[in-house]
């Protein structure tokens, strides 16, 4: 059965990120299903006999190159396909790597492919009580959709175009204040209430580090979400002596300090660091910042993302003039609001379009924005807004839609933070072939990282054969480093020249060292490839 867009098939989905017999059958063991029967087919005949001449000639430059040293004493994958999606160099392309923000070329096509790019979704907000006299006698309860959206953030390459850029992360939800006020709302007797129920309860994803945990890269996943669930810590220096200041932005008391960073002297170091208390709840800064100095600067995670969106419409009511006597509150649990959700909404948020959230997962490898993408999927395919269902969704596209091996991936999060994901370059490889072909290729091209251009490719391969030809994704979290996507003509127009994924593990060059020898492997393969010009499939041009 072929998933079409749409229309994902989740029957006997198992537990995807799980390496159990029933999701993942051991390596070698031949699968028996009739819909991958044919997948294996092709994977054998493509890995068993690689197209002759082009194959020969990267295997003659990139064999030695990979096993001279340093780079032999580290794992590396390589899978190198062309516009037909022949295997044209392997180096363990059908073995498991840690492939880190890699991972997120995974939830981005999918969603791609399943969710209308061009679609949006609605936060609505509920009265929790009858309105009479101007008062709403009871709760306002912003129930979150999953919108990632409430932030400061470019869309899009172009910045000057007007919409691409979002300044200012409470635009979005000031026509609440209006719509209230049309309501002739000026006071709410009780609470602004953050309602995250829409999505599991669980906000920080078990596999995470801990010590990750405080910062914005790893901030909490919930149904609600604003300034992408964090704020900027900006230490400055006080009297030599004496406390350093720490100031918030934006400032809206969701997150406790406790300061112990201490003022030096000028010439004397700063070194300024950031852990979170045994409870989790606090934020403690500790070390020296010397006299002087202009600000040091972090981006921390909140502890309380639903309590954090409330706040934020609290903020935005208050500044209209409309009066909140119960503070703020938040929620996981669905049945607490539930009978003023039966009632229709008073006003309703509306989200960017899903592809400017596929932007800057890809562009810039925002982790968060991938785990809520993950989690709508789940929402939408699976039933339940959580990282389970999410993957499970990911999985069906994979083998139904992609022709991947159900051995050569396990996923467990969206965004590749996660250190247990692992997945094969020709799994990459095969999904960023498939991708292409789709008819909504452009959504997802529109967000991936491209040499020379805004984005995490900005400074790569500058003065090289392939300068801007490559469009990738990259990776990176501690030993591990990789790079997969497309390598194009100079007419972005037409098919690409080369699909590959380049996966490196457990290095301990450093990760500028091993970039700089991933750099190289795809500066070789641009050597040694002659575009030609062909029907469609590119990427937009610029």
């Amino acid at each position: 059965m072929t998933l079409r867009p749409g229309t994902p098939n989740l029957a006997n989905s198992g537990h995807p990120g799980e390496p159990s017999s029933r999701t993942h059958k051991p390596r070698g063991r031949p699968l028996t299903s009739s819909k991958t029967l044919p997948v294996l087919a092709c994977l054998a005949l493509t890995i068993g006999h690689l197209t002759p001449a082009a194959g020969q000639g990267l295997r003659e430059r990139l064999t030695p190159k990979l096993d001279l040293p340093p780079l032999d004493r580290h794992h590396w994958g390589v899978a190198v396909l062309d516009p037909a999606g022949r295997l044209l160099f392997g180096r363990n392309a059908d073995r498991l790597f840690v492939p880190a923000s890699n991972a997120k070329l995974v939830v981005t096509a999918t969603a791609t492919a399943l969710l209308n790019p061009a679609g949006s979704i609605r936060t609505p907000v509920y009265a929790g009580g009858p309105i009479r006299d101007g008062t709403l006698a009871g709760d306002l309860i912003l129930a979150g959709a999953g919108d990632p959206s409430w932030s400061r953030r470019c869309f899009g390459l172009d910045t000057l175009t007007p919409g691409v850029c979002d300044t200012d992360p409470f635009g979005r939800l000031r026509p609440v204040a209006s719509a209230l006020k049309r309501r002739g709302i000026v006071r709410i007797a009780g609470a602004v209430v953050g309602d995250g129920s829409a999505f599991e309860s669980t906000l920080t994803h078990p596999t995470w580090e801990t010590d990750d945990l405080i910062w914005a890269y790893a901030a909490p996943v919930s149904a609600l979400g604003f300034n992408e669930n964090a704020v900027v810590a900006t230490v400055r220096p006080g009297p030599v002596g004496g406390a350093a200041t720490i100031d918030l932005a934006p400032d809206l008391g969701a997150l406790t300090i406790d300061n112990r960073v201490t003022t030096v002297a000028e010439g004397e170091p700063t070194a300024v660091t950031w852990t979170r208390s045994p409870d989790g709840v606090t934020a403690v800064a500790t070390g020296t910042i010397r006299s002087g100095h202009s600000g040091d600067r972090s981006q921390l995670a909140v502890v309380d993302p639903n309590r954090y969106a409330a706040l934020a419409l609290a903020r935005v009511l208050a500044d209209s003039g409309i009066v909140v006597l119960g503070g703020v509150s938040a929620t996981t649990d669905p049945a607490a609001n539930a009978a003023a959700r039966r009632a229709a909404p008073i006003a309703e948020i509306e989200s960017r379009p899903i592809r400017d959230w596929i932007f800057p997962i890809l562009n810039v490898s925002q982790n968060w924005v991938a785990e809520m993408l993950l989690k709508q999927l789940g929402l939408r395919f699976g039933g339940r807004g959580s990282w389970q269902a999410g993957l499970a969704v990911e999985r069906r596209f994979l083998i139904d839609s992609a022709g991947v091996d159900s051995t050569q991936f396990i996923l467990h999060d969206g965004s590749g933070l996660s250190a247990k994901n692992a997945v094969t370059p020709l799994a990459f490889a095969r999904l960023l072939g498939f991708i292409r072909t789709h008819p909504r290729f452009p959504a997802f091209a529109a967000g991936m990282p491209r040499s020379g251009s805004m984005g995490s490719l900005r400074n790569r391969f500058l003065g090289t054969p392939v300068a801007e030809r490559v469009f990738a994704k990259t990776g990176s979290i501690g030993q591990v480093n990789s790079l997969s996507g497309y390598l194009f003509d100079r007419n972005p127009s037409r098919p690409p020249c080369r699909i590959f994924s380049i996966q490196a593990n457990t290095h301990g060059l450093g990760g500028r060292t091993m970039i700089q020898a991933i750099d190289s492997v795809v500066v070789e393969i641009g050597r040694l490839t002659r575009c030609t010009a062909g029907p469609g499939g590119g990427l937009p041009a610029r």
